[in-house]
């Protein structure tokens, strides 16, 4: 599956997948999926079953969070209830559970936070384009949908910490995966890219020898790649991954080099949106978020809802 501005305008233009602005990613912990060097429009959301598929093999989880700034307690006196918003359909980020109540990483992740911070919450479900304007309004105190940080997003709302990332990565046929990939590597190569994209910036910015094929969208683009079109395909890892490990692939393909982070192009990550200048609850949710990774509950998490680790 896989895995958002006013963070959507639709799903094809999700924050989640986008924002060319100025950021540092951090991995704390996470071995084996360092970065590559050098160094939405996002994919639209992929269709899943909201289910959580078994753990094939140990994976690495990424962690975003540096052990030695360890955030000070801030004062949770004030905070008796959090009232979160998050978007119906985008699995398995979030989604309407069995039970007809809010499920998902998104959901489970709030959930912990309040758990931590020792009060009540709630998760009202919106459609995504109408988050914003819920939170500005004060029919919410907090996002947590998948949002992109970005620019235009900051001046209307306030965000946390990044929780996670959407890295690039490159897929390959599993007859031709290679272990690292560098521009070198892919001179004269065939590699697709969804047009107009981050992803195609970088790879016109970067990977200048390779043979750029523009697609209009995801499932083109991965046609092309099963049917052996294009050497290689290079997008959202997130949705990638779900692919890969989905029924849609074939079997076909796998993740060829590693992850590539540079949020000049893939943006400075995913955050819980807050209403302007609520510091006393971003400051909350920012220690809360770090708790949850100390003690495992973040890994716990990710493993649950990722088979296929994106990075």
């Amino acid at each position: 599956m896989a895995p958002s501005q006013q963070a959507k305008s639709s799903k094809s233009a999700r924050g989640l997948l986008t924002g060319l602005a100025v950021g540092a990613c951090l991995f704390a912990g996470l071995p084996g999926a360092q970065a590559q060097a050098p160094a939405k429009q996002p994919p639209a959301a992929p269709q899943v079953t909201p289910q959580v598929a078994p753990q094939a093999a140990p994976q690495a989880v990424p962690g975003f969070w540096d052990p030695r700034r360890r955030p000070e307690r801030p004062d949770l006196s004030r905070l008796t209830v959090i009232r979160f918003l998050t978007e119906t359909d985008y699995p398995p980020f979030n989604y309407t559970g069995a039970d007809g109540n809010p499920a998902g990483f998104n959901v489970d992740l709030a959930r912990a936070l309040c758990e931590e911070i020792k009060v009540t919450c709630t998760v009202q479900m919106r459609r995504f384009e109408t988050l914003v304007d819920a939170l500005t309004s004060n029919r919410g105190d907090a996002i947590i949908a998948s949002m992109a940080v970005s620019p235009q997003l900051r001046a209307r709302v306030d965000f946390s910490d990044p929780y996670y990332r959407v890295p690039a990565r490159f897929a390959s046929r599993k007859d031709a995966v290679m272990p690292e990939i560098r521009p070198e590597y892919l001179e004269g190569k065939k590699v697709g890219v969804i047009g107009g994209s981050a992803h195609e910036a970088y790879l016109k910015a970067m990977f200048t020898d390779a043979e750029l094929h523009p697609y209009p969208n995801d499932d083109a683009m991965r046609a092309a790649l099963r049917k052996g079109e294009v050497d290689f395909i290079f997008g959202d890892a997130i949705s990638l991954a779900f692919w890969i490990n989905g029924t849609d692939s074939g079997d076909c393909c796998a993740f060829s080099g590693g992850p590539f982070v540079e949020s000049r192009f893939f943006g400075e990550g995913i955050g819980i949106a807050v209403r302007k200048g609520n510091d006393v609850l971003r400051q909350a949710l920012n220690w809360a978020l770090f708790r949850v990774w100390e003690k495992g509950r973040y890994t716990d998490l990710w493993l649950r809802y990722f088979s296929v680790s994106p990075f």
